[in-house]
């Protein structure tokens, strides 16, 4: 798989977790209907299928996605949350996303 189709698979990936998640939370700590579940089950399923679509060891895929799930939660915490990012946030998603291209480039080489 070349590494932008991965990349972007990944990317709708972590978007499907997060926004499962985020349902959840909204159900949980903020009291909300029940029903947000339906959707948030929904979500956490897509996300389950969409980690299968990844041609190679599970491990090395969850390893690479741990990188820019970091950066997609980095985002959602910028644009959906409204808190500003800091220094900090920069650096570290900085080294995980360079992680995972390493790791990316490892199994997109695979046959």
């Amino acid at each position: 798989m070349p590494p932008v189709i991965a990349t972007l698979l990944f990317i709708l990936t972590a978007l499907a977790e997060i926004v499962g998640c985020y349902l959840v939370y909204r159900w949980w700590v903020l009291t909300k209907s029940a029903w947000w579940l339906v959707p948030a089950a929904a979500s956490l399923a897509l996300f389950a299928w969409l980690l299968t679509l990844h041609p190679a060891a599970s491990g090395r895929i969850y390893a690479a996605y741990a990188g820019v799930y970091l950066i997609t939660a980095l985002a959602w915490l910028r644009l959906v949350d409204g808190q500003p990012l800091q220094l900090t946030d920069y650096l570290g998603g900085g080294l995980a996303l360079a992680g995972a291209v390493i790791i990316m480039a490892g199994y997109s080489h695979q046959s």
